[in-house]
């Protein structure tokens, strides 16, 4: 007869249950992850629009602004 070890006689196949620290943990990082891909693309639609703005003429924003005074 073979001997085992107890370690493979009372070894279980399930995975251990998530604990209630483990499912906060895994909410939290999820809730940030999601947070800083949110800021990141933030970022770059700021940046895209900055740049976009740049490209413009001057003349173009003047006569924009000068239309938004006529209306007050």
């Amino acid at each position: 007869m073979v001997n085992l070890a107890k370690t493979t006689v009372f070894t279980s196949t399930s995975a251990q249950k998530e604990t209630p620290l483990d499912k906060t943990t895994r909410i939290v990082r999820r809730i940030t992850e999601d947070e800083v891909k949110s800021v990141i693309r933030t970022t770059r639609l700021r940046k895209a629009r900055f740049e976009s703005e740049a490209d413009t003429p001057d003349a173009t924003i003047a006569a924009v602004s000068g239309k938004a005074r006529k209306r007050r």
